[in-house]
């Protein structure tokens, strides 16, 4: 990638108590746009971005954000420096309402001045303020927590697995919103739709049982004809 990377991670490995899940992991992610990294299930995609944001303490490697290394730094100060995240699961609070779920991510916008674009981003939260979240469809759960995370201003959002659950019919319009946000910041998305994946990405990365097995400018990882060789059950 030729801009300069917002994010830059090198060697880095981890997992879950003695459990190794990645293996020298290297990648990187400019200041704008979308990265994807796909994987079959169980290949280390979310335990890398638990990692990223700091629920998981790596074994080894640097993680650097706009050049400082924040491998050591907690969670919430990696919040602080800009990271945001939607994990694959949990991502809501579901005996709150839509907006009192909203409101949450303006903890640092005192005129909480947010709320209108995330309202205009997803319309249908809108129609949805006094609905308790656990009553949602899961497209419009998703497009909540996006939401929420948005509200957070990032620079670099991490989506994990963003359109699973999500009936077809609502799909393309989280696409679609995801590549309005990444012409504004930077994305890491893991998801299983890899059409959507490598149409939202300008790059990818392909892990393979905690390796980086491909990678590379979006279009040539998905013409490449080792690809579903990793993405095979």
């Amino acid at each position: 990638m030729s801009d300069a990377a917002l994010l830059q991670v090198d060697g880095l490995c981890a997992g879950y108590g003695r459990s190794q899940a990645l293996f020298d992991i290297s990648l990187k992610v400019p200041a704008r746009g979308a990265v994807a990294v796909l994987g079959r299930n169980g290949a280390g995609k979310s335990t890398l971005l638990k990692t990223l944001f700091g629920e998981l303490v790596p074994m080894a490697g640097t993680i650097r954000l706009d050049g400082a290394a924040i491998e050591h730094e907690a969670a919430e100060r990696r919040v602080r420096r800009g990271i945001g995240y939607v994990p694959q699961e949990h991502a809501i609070f579901a005996k709150l309402t839509v907006r009192e779920n909203l409101l949450l991510g303006c903890v640092r916008q005192p005129d909480k001045s947010g709320m209108d674009y995330v309202l205009d981003f997803f319309p249908k939260l809108a129609e949805r303020l006094a609905q308790t979240a656990g009553t949602l469809s899961g497209g419009e759960r998703k497009m909540l927590a996006i939401g929420r995370a948005v509200l957070g201003r990032p620079r670099l959002l991490m989506l994990d697995e963003p359109t699973e659950g999500v009936w077809i019919g609502v799909i393309e319009e989280i696409a679609e919103r995801l590549r309005q946000l990444a012409e504004e910041m930077a994305l890491i998305l893991v998801e299983q739709h890899i059409e959507l994946a490598l149409e939202v990405a300008r790059h990818a990365y392909v892990i393979d049982r905690g390796h980086i097995a491909l990678e590379g400018p979006a279009a040539s990882v998905k013409s490449d004809p080792e690809l579903m060789h990793y993405l095979a059950p």
